[in-house]
Parts: C-alpha cells; sequence; structure tokens
C-alpha cells in the first residue's frame, strides 16, 4: 500500500483545516485505507468520514481498514466538495482539505494549498478565525 500524499498542520485541531489529502485516484476503496492508517494513533480509530458527492461518485458506503470498517457518509454540501471530514468517535474529527492534483476546475496546487492550511491563511493573506472544523 503506498503512502498517501498528506500533510498534517503542526496545530491540528485550532484552525478550519487540520491539514490536506491529495489522493492518487478517485476510487475511495483504495486511497482510503493508506489514509487512515497514516494519522497518529494517539486520535483514536476512524469510524466514519464525510466526503462530498462530487469528488466521490461511485464511493462505497463502507471501506475496509485494517482491523475494522469505516462508515462512508455521503454529503451534497458545497462544503464537502474539496474536504473530507474523518471522525475518530469522541476522540474528535479531522477536517482535511481535498485536492486531486490533476484537478482542472482548482487552480490552486495541492502544496499550496497544504501551505495555507499550515499557515492558517485564507488564500489572501489574512488568517482565518480561531476555532474551525479540525480535531476536537
Amino acid at each position: 500500500m503506498p503512502l498517501p500524499r498528506l500533510a498534517l498542520a503542526p496545530d491540528a485541531g485550532h484552525g478550519p483545516l487540520d491539514g490536506a489529502w491529495w489522493p492518487r485516484c478517485d476510487a475511495l476503496e483504495l486511497e482510503l485505507p493508506a489514509l487512515v492508517g497514516s494519522l497518529d494513533p494517539g486520535v483514536g480509530t476512524v469510524t466514519r468520514v464525510t466526503v462530498g458527492t462530487a469528488a466521490w461518485p461511485d464511493a462505497p458506503r463502507r471501506v475496509m481498514a485494517p482491523g475494522h470498517v469505516i462508515e462512508v457518509a455521503l454529503s451534497d454540501d458545497d462544503a464537502e466538495t474539496h474536504a473530507i471530514t474523518v471522525d475518530c468517535g469522541t476522540v474528535g474529527r479531522w477536517q482535511l482539505l481535498l485536492t486531486a492534483a490533476s484537478d482542472p476546475e482548482n487552480p490552486w496546487p495541492a502544496p499550496r494549498l497544504t501551505a495555507l492550511a499550515e499557515s492558517g491563511l485564507d488564500g489572501h493573506g489574512t488568517r482565518k478565525p480561531e476555532g474551525g472544523t479540525g480535531l476536537r
């Protein structure tokens, strides 16, 4: 299983994004186990992810990960189009920016978006307010 293309913000949980993930393909059942396996075990077991139907139109409702099953919730919310929410039950949630390297509708390459997520900037040189949907 190849390592996921993932960058986590140093202070995950203290801003609107906890990092960025850019999968290699649009097969969630192939990409998700590597993503989940790369997260710090201290965040708990990933029990559910929420993804946008626009980004993952053929996503299965459940994905097998080592030792457990992850429920996949599909959302029509525009906010989920370029995000994935990774839910670790009572421990918290991670909000990751989701971008494909070859997404023609996304003018910002994944490394730039990752840098913005780490810096807390919104892309216009201003800081996002504290709080948000990170690890809670």
